[in-house]
């Protein structure tokens, strides 16, 4: 008879220890060891496919991506161009924000023309066809199959052989050698180490929803995340109709990206122009807003960055930021007093980009420098003017990348008027941009002058 050994994971990193600690030695979190016991049993591989033979860098590459087409064109574009064979992809959120719904769209669409299965461990088949029928979506040959047990679900997905599989969700499979509970450490590492081999040997693409603890990272070790090939967030507001779905992490394309949908009666709907819903559109001017174009992954998005700055009664004025760095924000506002002369010393400085949209990049130093200013003026900003642009400590203006891309954005949604870094400006006129005027800057006081000029 095996005997069973015990054994201490981190929830936090998915470090494994002998014996039970207060602190995890790889990652120092507090009481984050939780205990799972290890059935021994003939070694297998954990994790991966191993066995082919050697070959060349040239022939690999001589052999592209199979890429699947939800049908969805947001998700698409997270996952880099679609899915792709033997992959295997991670989806996360909260609560209620989609993630079934969008996963039970794709799979629908997909089964039209792409054998697939839908695995639930969290509803019963009558559930899932209810609301499939309640979203309006075709009764289409798309497989739904309840089940839980990995090895179970391995054998039926073996005999099908479904292009792609949906497994809703990872946190309520299991593997019949563990004794532990469904959702515990050592039963997600196993569970999704035989779904990668599974993935991998046989060609199938496989989506894993996943549960988030309540600081919004994916229940369980981040081990979870290294294992698979893609790492998709759901974000939302808690107010707001509109979803966005992130990438984390992607294998197969690029990392950030950024998908939008909006929630209706009948699932998720894909929002094709999302700078449409980032832009409040004021009917008329007012101080303490401009537009600026930022990126995410391949997309320009237009974005609206908002300040207040007020008398501040405090000894020491707040600096607050929602959307971007607030440490950002006050090394700004020091570079904006040594090489523009505008002090806010005295000033409460509220930040806000709008739509819950976080801008991590440098290009929206300039916005929002000239965003205060506008408020602390009370000037009016014209609204057909749009900016971007890194500010450097020493008050210069630098470049950020694809420029070109920022100003045809813009052109694009009817901006007129660019303040940019003049390392951005184009030599030439833009194709599809010639009624815009490009205002080139190199340093700070140059924005701050061209900020109200009508010229």
């Amino acid at each position: 008879m095996a005997r069973a050994k015990t054994a201490y994971f981190c929830t936090e990193c998915g470090a494994s220890s002998p014996k039970w600690e207060g602190r995890c030695p790889d990652c120092s979190s507090w009481n984050t060891l939780e205990e799972a016991r290890i059935e021994a049993r003939p070694s297998v591989r954990a994790v991966g496919y191993a066995g082919e033979p050697a070959r060349t860098m040239a022939d690999l590459v001589a052999e592209p991506d199979h890429r699947i087409a939800t049908g969805i064109g947001e998700l698409d574009r997270v996952l880099g161009g679609g899915l792709v064979s033997g992959s295997i992809s991670l989806i996360g959120g909260d609560p209620g924000i989609g993630k079934s719904t969008l996963l039970l769209q794709a799979a629908a669409s997909l089964a039209g023309d792409t054998p697939a299965l839908y695995v639930t461990g969290e509803e019963s088949l009558r559930q899932v066809a209810s609301r499939a029928q309640r979203l309006g979506l075709e009764a289409t040959a798309m497989q739904l199959l309840a089940e839980t047990s990995v090895e179970r679900l391995i054998a039926e997905a073996t005999r099908m052989r479904p292009a792609v599989m949906v497994v809703d969700s990872i946190q309520t499979v299991y593997s019949e050698d563990l004794q532990s509970a469904p959702g515990s450490v050592a039963q997600l590492r196993e569970s999704a180490a035989r779904l990668v081999r599974l993935a991998k040997s046989t060609g199938t693409a496989v989506l894993l929803v996943g549960h988030v603890t309540k600081d919004g990272a994916i229940a369980g070790p981040r081990v979870l995340e290294h294992m698979v090939d893609t790492v998709l967030y759901f974000e939302s507001d808690s107010a707001s109709r509109f979803r966005v779905i992130r990438t984390r992490k992607n294998r197969f394309g690029t990392a950030n990206e950024l998908g939008v949908f909006a929630m209706t009666g009948e699932g998720l709907r894909e929002v094709r122009n999302p700078s449409s819903i980032f832009l409040s559109g004021h009917e008329t001017p007012v101080s303490g807003s401009i537009v600026m174009v930022t990126r995410e992954g391949s997309r320009p998005l237009m974005v609206e960055v908002q300040a207040l700055v007020d008398d501040s009664r405090l000894g020491q004025p707040r600096r607050v930021a929602a959307g971007m760095d607030a440490n950002r924000l006050a090394l700004l506002l020091a570079v904006l007093h040594r090489h523009a002369g505008v002090a806010m010393m005295d000033q409460d400085v509220f930040i806000n980009v709008v739509g819950g949209v976080r801008v991590a990049e440098t290009a929206v130093d300039l916005p929002v420098l000239l965003a205060g200013l506008s408020s602390l003026r009370d000037r009016a900003v014209s609204r057909d003017l749009v900016s971007f642009g890194e500010v450097g400590l020493a008050g210069e203006i630098r470049p950020v990348p694809y420029g070109e891309e920022r100003l045809r954005e813009a052109a694009k949604h009817g901006f007129r008027r660019a303040i940019v870094p003049a390392g951005n400006a184009p030599r030439q006129p833009l194709p599809g941009a010639t009624d815009l005027k490009v205002i080139p800057v190199r340093r700070l006081q140059d924005a701050v002058d061209a900020l109200f000029d009508k010229g």
